[in-house]
């Protein structure tokens, strides 16, 4: 049965395809074909015997529903799977149908297949990432000089570069996808361990159709299998939601920006895109939304993992039986934000001067600390602090300038002059060490980068 409307808002295209029943069926028949060559060359098994497997390895061969059903009853879709598998072998081949599934035991099959279908969508987020990644740093760049109010705890405050903010936000996806490629890395790999872990069943064969397999599915042959040890698969898992969690906290950012009284940015739009069912003026934060909901989701499903750990003994009993339902909706939640931002990243439009008269819009309050750090230099912190206090206050109060209200108390224009008082509410020159820390916001990321290659 399709979950597809229910799962359209948490997944994209590519990756529930990647998932699909019969994409995971697919991956299940690619072990069972690989083992029996891998077993075949290794004198294990009959070429012949290899031979009738892979043929009979066919999706078209299987019932999809009706494997469904069968796994549900046995606890694992593997079970099923193998018998069905031998009965097709036996239509063709009496004796191969001996040597179906030989040596191997169901979570070989389901982690395997689990690795393989990581392997392709390792490819499709690190794909997706990287676009995000260099519209960020273009964004960056193109905005390395458009002021912004800063916002702490929502509320203005001295102002900032939106280069600045785009430079943070790349810095934490690039973190981020650098920890989800060395997850990948280790978590993707072959499972195959036989009843105990032990290969016993292949007696000295096990070591060599073990590399035979994991060449031929092109995985990495772990030292030892790993049927209870899920620490590898729980830290990709982990960096999923970092990951998502930084991809939010941008989608925050900017759906943020996109309300109609900030109005500093806004999403591409487009057929489709950001409208409402009810209101045509709207548009609306879409895949902001989607990336919110995303991050949402994720954090449950990190914790869903990390309780499933506890396995027991050489073969745990519901705790591996739970993972993939949770790793197939970390991995597409993670992908589906990570292509949502991408497109906004890409397309974003930045009003810049919005943002100006935004900052205009405070009358000055927001640079009470430049006037204070002034003011302090010649009157102390303490005095300078309680001068700025009543003179914000009496600003607000009278819909003034800070500048102009200050221009009226003698304390300050004995220190401040005229030209100090007018150049105060300059943007441009109250940003600090803002440009500085863009560069090495995307210095630093380009080093990373460079070293790892």
């Amino acid at each position: 049965m399709s979950g597809r409307l229910i799962e359209s808002l948490a997944t994209t295209p590519a990756l529930a395809a990647m998932f699909s029943d019969e994409s995971v069926l697919q991956a299940m028949l690619d072990f069972e074909t690989a083992l029996a060559r891998a077993e075949a060359r290794c004198g294990v098994i009959p070429a012949q015997a290899a031979g009738a497997i892979a043929a009979a390895a066919r999706l078209d061969n299987f019932d999809i529903c009706a494997l469904s059903d069968a796994g549900f009853r046995a606890g694992t879709p593997v079970i099923p799977l193998v018998k069905m598998l031998t009965d097709q072998v036996r239509n063709v081949d009496a004796q191969a149908a001996r040597f179906v599934h030989w040596g191997a035991t169901s979570q070989d099959v389901a982690d395997t297949a689990m690795s393989l279908l990581l392997k392709r969508a390792e490819s499709i987020l690190i794909g997706d990432v990287k676009r995000l990644e260099q519209a960020l740093a273009d964004l960056s760049e193109r905005h390395k000089g458009s002021v912004m109010l800063g916002r702490t705890l929502l509320q203005p405050a001295p102002p900032v570069t939106f280069g600045l903010k785009a430079a943070g936000w790349l810095s934490s996806v690039r973190r981020g996808r650098r920890r989800l490629q060395k997850t990948f890395w280790a978590a993707a790999v072959l499972q195959f361990g036989g009843a105990s872990g032990t290969l016993a069943s292949l007696g000295d064969r096990g070591i060599p159709v073990a590399e035979a397999l994991s060449a031929d599915l092109g995985l990495r042959n772990p030292p030892a299998p790993w049927h209870a040890q899920r620490d590898q698969l729980a830290a990709l898992i982990c960096s999923s939601g970092v990951l998502t969690g930084s991809l939010g906290k941008m989608a925050r950012d900017i759906s943020l920006l996109m309300q109609n009284e900030v109005g500093e940015a806004t999403e591409p739009g487009g057929d489709g895109r950001g409208g409402s069912s009810t209101m045509p003026n709207k548009r609306n934060p879409t895949a902001c939304s989607l990336t919110l909901a995303a991050a949402h989701r994720v954090p449950g499903l990190v914790a869903s993992f990390l309780s499933a750990m506890l396995q027991e003994h050489e073969r745990g009993v519901g705790g591996w039986q739970a993972e993939w339902p949770i790793i197939a909706a970390a991995v597409q939640s993670t992908g589906v934000a990570i292509a949502s931002m991408a497109e906004v990243a890409e397309g974003v439009s930045v009003d810049t001067q919005k943002m100006r008269l935004n900052v205009q819009n405070t009358n000055g309050a927001i640079f009470a600390e430049r006037a204070m750090m002034l003011l302090g230099a010649k009157l102390g912190r303490d005095v300078a602090h309680k001068i700025l206090e009543a003179a914000a206050r009496k600003s607000t109060e009278e819909g003034r300038n800070l500048s102009a209200v200050l221009a009226e108390i003698p304390e300050v224009t004995i220190h401040l002059g005229p030209s100090e008082l007018e150049q105060l509410e300059a943007p441009e020159q109250y940003l600090g060490s803002a440009e500085n820390f863009r560069k090495a916001l995307i210095a630093e990321s380009d080093r990373e980068d460079n070293d790892e290659n």
